[in-house]
């Protein structure tokens, strides 16, 4: 049982080590020759890399922010036998590292593309529904961040729909969902409250000095 514990909390820790890893940042410095925090919204997250060091960057930001949140949810899977506290808690603490992570005074990015990896792996059909939803969203509004709270909104509940044929999820993992939701409205505060001022940037591709998260 100790043993167990241990081997969770060492999870729990890597998976925050490896979520606090600002790709963002150094995909922006690698392709761009500039410091994403300092232009545009100043965030690290794909949606700003892409728009102030371009596509590619932006692409490669995407790529690796979900895949440090699947990852530490299929490490975790992989040495508990698949236990469902194990797995929530290494992808939210992956998901808290990319938001807050240590290596940036805790001044991270929104967490959209780090959680949509964590669900990737703990229910591929939920997370798959949830890019959908985004997907209408953004082609619809051409609003990122709309789309992203969309998303977040119905990921409790699309987890709790999908999680397994005529089976609930775990109480862990309906809880943790909804804290991940919580979280990514908390991160995506000055987007709200821009959509409801009606100030709120449409995204466009390629660079762009705007302020869209």
């Amino acid at each position: 049982m100790a043993a167990t514990s241990v081997r969770t909390l060492l999870l729990v820790l890597g998976g925050y080590l490896f979520g606090s890893i600002p790709f963002g940042l150094i995909f922006a410095k690698i392709l761009g020759g500039t410091d994403v925090r300092e232009h545009g919204s100043g965030n690290i997250g794909a949606t700003n890399v892409s728009r102030v060091a371009g596509p590619g960057a932006g692409t490669l930001t995407l790529i690796f922010d979900a895949g440090k949140g699947a990852a530490a949810v299929w490490l975790a899977a992989r040495f508990t036998e698949h236990s469902a506290s194990a797995m929530m808690f290494a992808g939210l603490a992956a998901l808290l590292g990319h938001c807050f992570p240590i290596w940036l005074r805790f001044k991270g990015g929104k967490g959209v593309a780090t959680a949509l990896g964590v669900f990737l792996v703990l229910c591929p059909l939920a997370a798959v529904a949830g890019v959908l939803l985004f997907l209408l969203v953004v082609a619809f509004w051409r609003y990122v961040s709309l789309g992203s709270l969309a998303a977040a909104a119905a990921m409790p509940l699309l987890v709790y729909f999908l999680w397994a044929p005529g089976h609930a999820p775990p109480m862990v993992i309906t809880l943790g969902t909804l804290f991940a939701a919580v979280l990514l409205f908390y991160k995506h505060d000055a987007n709200l409250q821009r959509l409801v001022d009606g100030t709120e940037p449409k995204y466009s591709f390629g660079k762009s000095k705007g302020e869209e998260r």
